[in-house]
């Protein structure tokens, strides 16, 4: 099952610390996973960033919010017990807590007035923001950011299937060349030298000192590659008594090339055009920064008391 949405955690979380005693957030994430009954092989549910579990993404999101109107106490830093405003909830408590619950408690209502009047992007009159959202902060900001890049990466292809066959070489060396292979810049610009081996587009250093080498094929084309095409790229490898070599192509690939590549005893990487648009943007080939947004937060430690 996926991880329940971001605001079915507060009533579980402040049932949890009911017990009265002082949690870290890192406790209550598997406790509560208990009580609210997520398998254990859907725990380890990453954010899209990799930086954070789902589960203690929200959970951390639910303590504050609870915090935040007065539900919960912070004792110490990065510890959560209930409050007497909280124990009251309890007594009789709601079928569930979400944010517009929370909104009748003056603290958390200022709380996020406030962050309407600092937001650049105002919401309408008298509407908290993100007040019905479901997902945390963290999870609106990586979505936003993936919006973005698949229109990002949309634009980049339509934009790479109308270079010319040379500027899709260059294109293939400046990408190689940022993730580090070639050695040096001149180096690397060897690949679009042909090695008039049918099959074969050019060839790059693995590493800096050129202990192995890689081979190239790079296809711009808007037909799916089939296995036919592949097949013909290991037997050029096969003649070359090389042992890896990189497929690029701006289209995509059927599943018969697909299972044909991971079949030969050669290590053949396909990178078909998503997958290339993805590695521009990861390596800024073809892009520019428009804009950079750093995410900061409280550095308790320097507030803490010598």
């Amino acid at each position: 099952m996926p991880i329940p949405q971001f605001q079915e955690f507060h009533l579980p979380v402040l049932t949890l610390c009911g017990d009265g005693a002082v949690h870290k957030p890192r406790d209550v994430a598997p406790a509560v996973a208990d009580i609210m009954k997520i398998p254990v092989e859907d725990r380890d549910e990453m954010l899209p960033s990799g930086t954070q579990s789902t589960l203690q993404n929200r959970v951390n999101w639910a303590l504050y919010d609870l915090f935040r109107a007065g539900l919960l106490h912070r004792p110490t830093r990065g510890r959560y017990s209930i409050s007497e405003r909280g124990k009251k909830v309890l007594t009789s408590p709601p079928s569930k807590i979400d944010r517009v619950f929370l909104s009748q408690f003056p603290q958390f209502r200022e709380w996020t007035q406030k962050i309407e009047t600092t937001s650049p992007a105002k919401s309408p009159p008298g509407e908290i923001q993100a007040l019905a959202d479901n997902i945390t902060p963290d999870e609106q900001v990586e979505q936003a950011y993936q919006s973005l890049n698949s229109s990002l990466a949309s634009d980049l292809l339509e934009q790479v299937g109308k270079m010319d066959a040379f500027r899709f070489e260059q294109l293939v060396v400046d990408l190689l060349f940022a993730m580090g292979y070639g050695g040096s810049r001149q180096e690397a610009a060897k690949v679009t030298k042909k090695s008039n081996d049918e099959g074969i587009d050019g060839i790059i250093n693995q590493d800096r000192l050129g202990l192995d080498v890689i081979y190239i094929q790079a296809k711009r084309w808007q037909n799916t590659v089939g296995r036919k095409e592949v097949q013909s790229f290991v037997g050029a490898l096969a003649g070359q008594q090389a042992g890896k070599g990189v497929f690029i192509t701006t289209s995509d690939f059927n599943d018969n090339a697909i299972a044909y590549a991971k079949s030969v005893p050669q290590k053949v990487i396909l990178i078909d055009g998503p997958r290339l648009t993805a590695l521009m943007i990861e390596h800024n080939i073809g892009i520019s920064v428009s804009r950079t947004i750093s995410l900061k937060r409280i550095d308790s430690d320097y507030f803490e008391e010598a």
